[in-house]
């Protein structure tokens, strides 16, 4: 794979580490070599690139950092500045334009995080104020865990999930 990555602004280095804050099993009931910590980024494919490049900057605020080429296609590097979301757009020359459809086998859907049930009703808002459908915020629990979502979808009907964890206490 011949990569050709064009920076159009400086990115910070991310941490190569990250800590596991999570409810759950402990980790050292993990199996296979340690040092898997976390996603790195989300590649999705998408139909009109520009189009997504404009929708994915007005609304969650992503920069395009770089580009990679590759043949049959190429992949728009993106992040939201000062955090640790990384997302690629992907084009494919092969791409039939079928719409998303979470009930095919590949992704369902993509769940982004924020850091408190305020910033959740202010992208909340944001989004709704910029003509995208949301669904309603909605509480949830899954012992021990509670969390407050909601759900929209960016230009391709690709599913998107916007989610506040309460921290235990």
């Amino acid at each position: 794979m011949v990569v050709d990555v064009q920076r159009s602004e400086k990115v910070p280095a991310m941490p190569t580490t990250a800590t596991n804050t999570a409810p759950g099993p402990d980790p050292s009931a993990a199996v296979g070599p340690s040092g898997l910590v976390g996603l790195h980024h989300v590649g999705i494919t998408v139909t009109d690139i520009e189009r997504s490049l404009r929708w994915y900057g007005e609304m969650l605020g992503m920069v395009q950092w770089g580009e990679e080429h590759y043949p049959g296609g190429r992949t728009a590097l993106l992040v939201r500045p000062g955090t640790h979301l990384h997302l690629g757009l992907d084009v494919h020359e092969a791409n039939e334009s079928e719409p998303f459809a979470p009930h095919r086998t590949g992704m369902d859907h993509l769940c982004l995080a924020v850091t408190s049930r305020s910033e959740l009703v202010e992208w909340h808002e944001h989004l709704a104020a910029h003509d995208v459908d949301c669904s309603d915020i909605r509480d949830v629990t899954i012992e021990p865990i509670s969390a407050s979502l909601f759900t929209f979808v960016d230009p391709d009907g690709v599913a998107l999930e916007m989610m506040y964890v309460e921290k235990p206490s």
